[in-house]
């Protein structure tokens, strides 16, 4: 499953827009959205020319670059979390165009938006749970107690990201996601321009920058904030990056590619992306020492091309 993020930001700071420009779905953009709308939902790509390059050597049909879906919640500020809770990290959108702006301001009102809605979702959970622990079960006493506990926190201003111990699982907090800022303004990202340039072919779009993408940039700070690593699978047919949170080893590996690789994982052929690409081809790399064998628990790093022997 895609690792997934949410856009949050208060009324016009143009979330929609750089969902638009991060995914091309080419959502409506409203001043006021309603909350009653359903979210938007796309697949932001990873942009990577390791892969691009991996690709051309072995001439394969097809490249799949790998994504991270991101979700848009209409509506003002946090009150309809939706899938936000699901998400692995938020993206914090905040204007700095409009007149009198202060992004400074406008993310604190953010910070503490998200605080109060983590609030009132532990009180739904209270409740719900003192309903239920009326039964007697000793678990539901047992929880209700813990819960009552984080709700005095949480009521004392504090985010659930301070509370000292485990939080249930089921709370699925905002405040605890990581949290990455975006400017909407001169002195951070031009989302409307970025959305604008996102239709236009790749090579017409890097004519009108001075630089690299701020997509890209923001994409690489996702990925910075979850801990992750891109690794690859190459052949004839297709060639794909995957991320992977570091640490994590090649039978994790195997099983975000396919759980059937998981479960017959034998042994996993290693190859650096750059080795493969300065000798030519895998035989080449393996003559000279460069591909080696790797059991289950090799940790993987970026960089590295797998391909997974296995037998289901």
């Amino acid at each position: 499953m895609a690792l997934q993020v949410g856009i949050v930001g208060l009324p016009n700071s143009g979330k929609t827009t750089l969902f638009n420009a991060l995914t091309h779905a080419g959502a409506e953009v409203t001043a006021y959205a309603s909350v009653t709308e359903k979210a938007n939902v796309g697949m932001a790509v990873i942009a990577d020319d390791r892969l691009d390059r991996l690709a051309e050597l072995v001439g394969s049909k097809k490249v799949t670059p790998a994504a991270i879906r991101v979700v848009d919640v209409p509506g003002a500020g946090v009150e309809v979390p939706g899938g936000l809770r699901q998400a692995d990290a938020l993206l914090a959108v905040v204007d700095g165009f409009s007149e009198r702006v202060d992004p400074e301001r406008d993310l604190a009102a953010l910070r503490l938006e998200l605080v109060v809605a983590d609030r009132d979702h532990v009180e739904r959970r209270v409740e719900k749970v003192r309903r239920d622990a009326k039964s007697g079960d000793p678990a539901l006493r047992q929880e209700l107690a813990r819960l009552e506990k984080v709700l005095a926190h949480v009521e004392a201003g504090r985010s659930l990201a301070e509370w000292p111990g485990e939080l249930p699982r089921e709370l699925e907090p905002l405040t605890t996601k990581p949290l990455i800022p975006v400017e909407n303004g001169p002195n951070g990202i031009d989302c409307k321009l970025e959305m604008e340039l996102a239709e236009l072919p790749p090579g017409e779009a890097a004519e009108f920058r001075s630089g690299p993408s701020a997509l890209d940039e923001i994409v690489l700070a996702l990925k910075e904030a979850l801990g992750l690593l891109t690794f690859f699978t190459v052949g004839d047919t297709e060639a794909r990056s995957w991320t992977l949170e570091h640490g994590r080893t090649a039978l994790d590996a195997a099983g975000s590619i396919h759980s059937d690789l998981a479960r017959g994982f034998i042994r996993c052929e290693v190859i650096r992306w750059d080795d493969l690409l300065e000798h030519g081809s895998h035989a080449e790399a393996a003559r000279h020492g460069k591909q080696r064998l790797e059991g289950k628990t090799y940790v993987v790093e970026d960089g590295d091309v797998l391909n997974i022997r296995f037998n289901v």
